[in-house]
């Protein structure tokens, strides 16, 4: 579980952290802000799946920090040394809480909370995407495909996927847009799925999307040449598979 912690009191992130290590070692600590401006900045770059937030901090509260969103797409654990801080309503919206000091068996509480919350999200998008696909049946350009990274688990439209790069026991997917998702799983297993899409297997490597294939190169054995400018290599044996499929698609 990827998280972040963030209060004004340095000694309150360590002691945080190591209870952590020692009650709750499947989460990782992704980094630690002491005020709510560098607190926002922070889930916006690190994308946690957990906050531990202060919720008073000198200027702009926790409530503050949370006002200034636009999305929640994590669990939040409210840390406090105050009791009637707020809590009142944090009990009313059955959002879990932490008084100070903290006490290990209700960290090791809270975090299981939000664990099981963070999965049954996962499962709900999962369900939704395959209701999506089931009745979207005859719509393949709005067919979204579910893509794990250490960060989550994306849904990506098969449309806006250009390429993926075998890495290992890893996929590299190039997004439309310059973006790249380095995928869990290895390439053998996207391979026929993608294939129904129109995607190509040029090389042991290389899976490319045949909307975006702007020509074929004669140098060596081949190259595909991407709208984005990326030289795709074709190897011998994919040859003449690769011409027929662009002679399909036109």
């Amino acid at each position: 579980m990827r998280a972040v912690i963030i209060d004004d009191e340095p000694n309150n992130i360590e002691n945080l952290r190591e209870l952590l290590t020692r009650y709750s070692a499947h989460v990782t600590v992704a980094g630690q802000a002491g005020s709510a401006e560098a607190g926002i900045e922070l889930i916006l770059n690190a994308r946690p799946e957990l906050v531990f937030l202060d919720i008073q901090m000198p200027g702009r509260n926790g409530f503050d920090l949370l006002k200034s969103l636009s999305r929640y797409d994590f669990e939040v654990i409210f840390v406090t040394g105050f009791e009637q801080y707020g809590i009142q309503a944090i009990r009313f919206s059955a959002i879990d809480y932490l008084l100070k000091p903290i006490d290990p068996h209700e960290l090791q509480y809270a975090v299981q909370r939000a664990g099981e919350k963070i999965e049954q999200k996962k499962q709900n998008a999962q369900l939704q995407n395959l209701m999506h696909l089931l009745m979207a049946s005859g719509q393949k350009s709005e067919h979204r495909i579910a893509l794990s990274s250490a960060r989550e688990t994306r849904f990506v439209k098969t449309a806006d996927i250009i390429r993926c790069v075998a890495e290992n026991n890893y996929t590299a997917f190039f997004l439309r847009g310059g973006e790249k998702l380095l995928v869990s799983k290895p390439m053998f297993e996207y391979d026929e799925t993608l294939t129904g899409y129109g995607f190509v297997r040029c090389h042991h490597s290389h899976l490319v999307n045949k909307i975006y294939i702007k020509s074929l190169l004669k140098e060596d054995s081949g190259y595909l040449l991407l709208e984005d400018g990326a030289k795709i290599p074709v190897s011998r044996l994919k040859k003449d598979a690769v011409r027929q499929a662009l002679m399909e698609a036109s």
